[in-house]
């Protein structure tokens, strides 16, 4: 579901380094979408490279093992114990504080403290900072293959990604050195798979509100923040080098 709010923009696309394909596309000012997921494909479609974002409802974490075991239990056509339809993929290795039981319910009827998660434990969110998503680039695209995702979160980019994600996906960027206050956006930890794979490599179900601000740094149309920075960038360099 998507909705729009008419705030003035943060970010416009003339000042963002594209490349002459995004500037004919994006000739406009960036805009602001407040979404609330599952994010279906009409919401996913509308966004365009430099858009900001901030994101309601549910989300998953999912790092280097997480994507590996997705890719085994589909392999091997074993269900996975979490849906990825329309689902949102956060690139983040949270820390966790699980919360004894004399002061859970204290702590449960706090805004943006933990709740239930696997087998009762309630766990409150202490950092959860993006991960640099280039760790996951070589999996991507036999997760994305396989599963119907609609939004990836992370930090840094994902080389060559921009077709794997046409017309289907868009890659969200959230600014690094900021685990605290993302903490703080999130409201609840509803549960947690795969512990055996350890705190940061699990993945957890978190609830978020407005959760932001993340900005469009890949969309489904082809066009690619990242790698148009990079093109400028070496070309620059060239010129420089004579």
């Amino acid at each position: 579901m998507m909705t729009e709010q008419n705030r003035p923009p943060t970010l416009t696309q003339d000042e963002t380094p594209t490349s002459s394909q995004t500037q004919n596309q994006n000739k406009r000012s960036a805009q602001t979408y407040y979404l609330k997921t599952p994010l279906e494909k009409e919401d996913v479609l509308k966004l365009n490279a430099g858009d900001i974002v901030y994101l309601s409802g549910m989300i998953l974490t999912a790092r280097d093992e997480a994507h590996l075991r997705m890719i085994e239990f589909d392999e091997e056509k074993k269900p996975l114990p979490f849906d990825l339809e329309n689902a949102v993929l956060y690139h983040c290795g949270p820390v966790m504080e699980k919360l004894s039981d004399e002061n859970a319910d204290d702590q449960t009827d706090k805004k943006n403290e933990s709740k239930n998660g696997k087998g009762g434990d309630k766990w409150r969110v202490v950092a959860a900072g993006p991960t640099t998503s280039d760790r996951m680039t070589k999996m991507t695209p036999t997760v994305l293959k396989n599963h119907t995702i609609s939004a990836l979160i992370g930090k840094g980019g994902m080389e060559n990604i921009a077709d794997i994600l046409n017309q289907k996906c868009v890659y969200l960027s959230y600014t690094g050195g900021c685990a605290a206050m993302a903490a703080e956006m999130i409201q609840t930890v509803d549960t947690v798979f795969w512990e055996d794979l350890g705190m940061p490599e699990a993945v957890w179900m978190l609830t978020v509100q407005e959760f932001g601000p993340l900005i469009v740094g890949v969309d489904a149309h082809g066009n690619d923040i990242f790698r148009d920075v990079k093109e400028k960038a070496n070309s620059v360099f060239k010129k420089m080098k004579g």
